[in-house]
């Protein structure tokens, strides 16, 4: 897969990477984003990738939030069978269908995180939660802070901290 960039700084995976995806046939959705000023050129949006599927007049919304290192591809399975509803699905900024910092440092808590720990935060806490009927958080957690950091987890962290590229 070769990313192109579209400012400097900005990273954009084509569309062909994602052809042929195995049962993945679902309309994508793009949102611009403002940029916080220091990404790339400080200029460009940011390309945010979605799904938004299933019944579009239900009165209960489902959102879909992906962890750490997957996209919506997580749920391809799952949104037919939640066809009833409506269901949104994001790639969050550095994943899947969405845009891709190109710089390590543009990778901040305050702008990108897990699916779990920033969605269900701001589910929680700012009224967001009364948009939606449901909240799917997967390959994540919602820590309560008073449990230890298990030594495998600080490998992962230490081995993917040191990874320029993931297969």
């Amino acid at each position: 897969m070769s990313l192109r960039s579209i400012s400097s700084g900005i990273l954009r995976t084509p569309n062909s990477a994602f052809f042929n995806l195995l049962d993945y046939s679902f309309q994508p959705n793009y949102i611009d984003l403002l940029n916080p000023g220091s990404i790339g050129d400080g200029k460009t949006k940011l390309r945010l990738h979605y799904l938004d599927e299933g019944n579009q007049s239900s009165p209960e919304t489902i959102l879909l939030l992906h962890g750490e290192p997957s996209w919506s591809y997580l749920y391809r399975h799952f949104i037919p069978k939640l066809k009833q509803y409506r269901v949104i699905a994001v790639d969050l900024i550095g994943f899947g269908k969405s845009d891709k910092p190109a710089n390590k440092n543009d990778y901040t808590y305050q702008r990108h995180d897990w699916g779990s720990l920033i969605g269900l935060q701001l589910v929680g806490t700012n009224g967001v939660g009364d948009r939606f009927a449901r909240v799917v958080a997967a390959n994540g957690g919602l820590p309560t802070g008073d449990g230890k950091i298990s030594k495998g987890f600080i490998q992962w962290l230490d081995f993917a901290s040191q990874q320029t590229e993931m297969d």
